[in-house]
């Protein structure tokens, strides 16, 4: 889903249009037109975080357009003792399993 699909849906749910979205957003109403007609390759921040804040979702649902592969890091961190090396050898396999399983599917 698009950036102004996804605004579309969220200014449906809140029963608005552009106009209400623009006044009770503080976003101007030329800024909000111009997704529509120019895109939204160049959205600032500060527009993104007032729109996420006024419509109740996150920045990355609206930003995210499900196009490109985001990379996703998950790190663990475990200090000292926290683990034995039995359980530590048990995570680092379980890791893997996860990891086959998707270049599997």
């Amino acid at each position: 889903m698009s950036f102004t699909e996804k605004l579309d849906a969220l200014m449906a749910e809140k029963g608005i249009n552009k106009s209400i979205l623009s006044k009770e957003s503080g976003i101007p109403y030329t800024t909000i037109a111009g997704f529509y007609t120019k895109g939204t390759d160049n959205v600032k921040l500060s527009t993104l975080r007032k729109l996420s804040s006024y419509l109740g979702c996150s920045i990355d649902y609206l930003a995210d357009d499900g196009n490109v592969d985001t990379p996703t890091t998950l790190a663990a961190h475990f200090d000292g003792e926290e683990y034995t090396e039995e359980e530590l050898k048990e995570i680092k396999q379980f890791a893997e399993f996860v990891k086959n399983r998707k270049r599997e599917s």
